[in-house]
């Protein structure tokens, strides 16, 4: 039932609200909580809390995009939108798709593939190791010698990537929704 008529200042809050959160937990999961575990925790550690965080990220990230998309599409009827309106309903549309498709499939094929590779490196005696990047030659061996351990880590590569691709492009999503209220606002 979409209206014509102007939101309250309780709906715009909570579309400001939602888009903020979902911008917010974007920001700091991608550009920062990663590199300063990486850089402080041990591998397993590492992993074991990013298949904690991620999907519940990655879920609420989706709500959120959806319920943007929703209080924006009931506030502008189709018959009446203006070209950045019609940009607008299409970017939050790119967004809870793009959200849900990672948070439904990438990021839980990635926790699942982590947790089998931690498992091969267990038994090898690795994963204790602090930061990703710190004994690479042990992992490249591991890898050389072990097929199983190949596979996975070849996959997770691939699901790490498009998840990653999914994230960036939701980033670009929310910036121009911010750019588009800010646009919007009559004053600070």
């Amino acid at each position: 039932m979409p209206t014509e008529e102007e939101p309250t200042a309780t709906v715009k809050l909570l579309q400001l609200l939602l888009l903020s959160t979902y911008w917010g937990m974007q920001i700091w999961v991608t550009f920062i909580s990663s590199f300063v575990m990486d850089n402080h925790l041990n591998r397993h550690t590492y992993g074991f809390i990013q298949s904690r965080l991620v999907p519940f990220y990655l879920h609420l990230g989706s709500a959120c995009a959806f319920f943007n998309l929703t209080i924006f599409a009931v506030h502008h009827p189709s018959d009446t939108l203006d070209d950045r309106e019609a940009f607008q309903i299409f970017t939050l549309f790119v967004s809870v798709t793009v959200a849900a498709v990672n948070a439904q499939w990438f990021g839980q094929m990635t926790s699942d593939l982590m947790a089998d590779m931690h498992l091969v490196e267990q038994a090898c005696g690795l994963g204790q190791d602090i930061g990703l990047s710190s004994n690479r030659e042990a992992y490249a061996k591991l890898s050389e010698t072990d097929a199983k351990y190949r596979r996975l880590s070849s996959r997770l590569r691939l699901y790490r990537l498009l998840s990653s691709l999914c994230n960036l492009c939701c980033i670009g999503c929310n910036f121009s929704s911010l750019c588009y209220m800010a646009e919007n606002l009559s004053a600070l």
